[in-house]
């Protein structure tokens, strides 16, 4: 059987044993969400959905792009009888928006927030040898507020972007050992050449021990044993001979693997898991920051990571690896995922390539007055899924988010500060901007930045944004119709433009009224690689800026300014755009 989107869908943590759900589903929609009340949980459902493509995709085989108020899901799954002796793990790595799910007629979990995976244990539930019934049933309506992203309002809004509504990416079961281990946090430490392994298990048996092994290109290097019946998450180092280290970078993908053993009081390995890792440091000097003690200059591009016929779902692994050698064949050495929590399997092609990101959250369409806990629970869910991955470099739980100071104390303040001290409470080790464009309202955030997009063709005006820089004072892109402070006072934090460029040239798409870009329309693409050339040059030759971000990666709905079109052909050789950032910045150059 031909199983779409087959890969392993947590690269960082891997068990040997596991079952891919994705296929054929039983599916209907449920516009009144009274399926409940009709006995939607006890019977056959009358259409069919292809997991893990949204029902609003063509690749779903439904593509219903209305709104589906609530839809159903239902599949019988035979559980292997090889997995006997162990409990079963039910993964559900997104589902959009509030999911419920029932397990031969048990409701057996709930969970709001369609960015972050859950995990159903089912251990009490069913057992090895089994048939089951999954019934899930999603809720979701985006004209209700709530933390979107850039989902559409209506139709096929906001950028072409559709809703993904229910299942939008891998359903997967893994059986496990009573006592078996957690996903692991495998912190780096670049000056003691070390790896520090927090490893939770599930409970602590008497005797039981923890084993860790490093491996360099198939060689083990390291080893450590420790007792893990004495804390929930007991802790060990692996130390890296001073012959095999191998510093994770731009463009230098260097990844240890490390193997992680559960035994039992007799010595038996009870679980066993694979894992990676990178050695890599981030620092902050002055205005520059550092990987590893080297400035680098992040040369990033906006990735919205939509897709013509799946929309937010990767239609492909192999897509997923595409859309970061096309960022690396432009020149870019990193990039934004922006307003979407992106597929693990992204984080691992970025692990592996050596390509910096930007970890993100989908925000937009919260409400400002009143935003609601199942935000800051996401942002959290989304931090501890992702800390391993050596490729992301910072944190932004928000996203151009803007509104008035006044005497008040505001939702709009207090939960930019949530989700800024859950970055840092999570994880110390990495950059934490309080919110990206607009307005700052954590004075400790450990960056500042601003969107600057030249709407008007302006160069001096655009340029005198930026003029006082060095003096104290960066760029405030504050919308036209606030006429009042919305920042708190710069720190003199390192600045970078995380936002610019956006100019249009979509030569396929030139009569195409809705298609648009920031500034005029150039008539050839020299124009338009000149255009580019005077704004990233700006950049790359000040020595207060660290870096900035190119809108965008891929061309989306009617945004026709990407580097490549949205079905990724190309506009012109990315040679050319390489060539543009393709030298020393003046930040850089200061390490010299």
């Amino acid at each position: 059987m031909n199983v779409p989107r087959p890969e392993y869908p947590r690269p960082q943590f891997v068990r040997d044993d596991w079952l891919n759900l994705n296929g054929q589903w039983q599916f209907e929609v449920d516009q009144g969400d009274t399926g409940l009340a009709r006995g939607l949980c006890e019977r056959q459902l009358t259409d069919e959905v292809t997991v893990p493509f949204s029902p609003s995709t063509k690749m779903s085989g439904v593509g219903n792009t209305d709104f589906m108020i609530a839809v159903w899901y239902r599949r019988e799954v035979d559980i292997p009888a090889a997995w006997a002796g162990r409990g079963v793990l039910l993964h559900f790595q997104g589902v959009s928006t509030d999911a419920c799910v029932w397990v031969n007629g048990k409701e057996v979990y709930k969970h709001r927030g369609g960015w972050s995976p859950f995990t159903i244990d089912l251990s009490k539930v069913v057992s090895p040898g089994e048939t089951m019934t999954i019934v899930l049933r999603a809720r979701h309506d985006t004209r209700k507020l709530g933390a979107y992203g850039k989902q559409s309002m209506a139709g096929v809004g906001q950028g072409g972007c559709t809703r993904i509504t229910g299942i939008w990416q891998t359903v997967w079961l893994e059986p496990v050992a009573a006592m078996h281990l957690k996903r692991p946090r495998i912190t780096p430490d670049v000056a003691n050449h070390t790896f520090r392994i927090a490893q939770p298990i599930s409970r602590n048996c008497k005797g039981a021990r923890l084993r860790a092994k490093l491996l360099w290109d198939g060689e083990e290097i390291a080893s450590a044993e420790v007792r893990a019946d004495l804390d929930f998450a007991p802790m060990l180092d692996l130390v890296i001979p001073e012959d095999n280290v191998h510093l994770w970078g731009p463009g230098e993908g260097n990844l240890y693997d490390i193997t992680l053993e559960l035994l039992d009081a007799d010595g038996n390995v009870v679980d066993s898991a694979a894992a990676y890792a990178g050695l890599r440091c981030i620092s902050i000097d002055g205005m520059a920051v550092k990987i590893n003690g080297k400035t680098v200059f992040q040369r990033l591009v906006l990735d919205q990571g939509q897709y013509l016929e799946s929309s937010l779902t990767g239609p492909s692994d192999e897509m997923l690896k595409k859309d970061i050698e096309i960022a690396l064949a432009a020149g870019f050495n990193g990039s934004r995922l922006h307003e979407k929590v992106f597929e693990e399997r992204t984080l691992y092609w970025a692990d592996k390539l050596g390509f910096m990101v930007w970890g993100e959250f989908g925000d937009w369409g919260y409400d400002v007055e009143n935003p609601g806990l199942e935000m800051v629970t996401q942002w959290q869910e989304e931090l501890q899924r992702d800390y391993n991955h050596p490729s992301i470099i910072g944190w932004c739980g928000m996203n151009e988010t803007v509104k008035p100071i006044d005497d008040n104390v505001q939702a709009i303040d207090m939960i930019t500060r949530a989700m800024f001290q859950a970055a840092k409470a999570i994880d110390t080790t990495r950059l934490v901007l309080d919110a990206s464009g607009h307005a700052h309202r954590v004075p400790e955030t450990d960056v500042w930045d601003s969107h600057d997009y030249d709407y008007r063709d302006d160069r001096d005006e655009w340029t005198g944004h930026h003029a006082k820089l060095a003096d104290g004072e960066p760029h405030h892109n504050i919308p036209s119709w606030i006429n009042k402070v919305v920042n708190l006072p710069y720190g003199g934090q390192p600045y970078f433009c995380s936002e610019l460029g956006g100019l249009w040239w979509a030569p396929r798409d030139r009569d195409n009224e809705k298609s648009w870009g920031y500034g005029g329309r150039p008539d050839d693409v020299e124009t338009f690689l000149e255009n580019t050339k005077f704004y990233l040059d700006f950049m790359l030759d000040n020595p207060n800026v660290f870096g900035y971000c190119y809108t965008q990666l891929t061309d989306t709905g009617t945004e026709q300014n990407g580097v490549v079109y949205q079905d990724r052909t190309l506009k012109f050789d990315l040679a050319m755009f390489k060539a543009l950032q393709d030298r020393p910045a003046a930040i850089e150059l200061l390490d010299e």
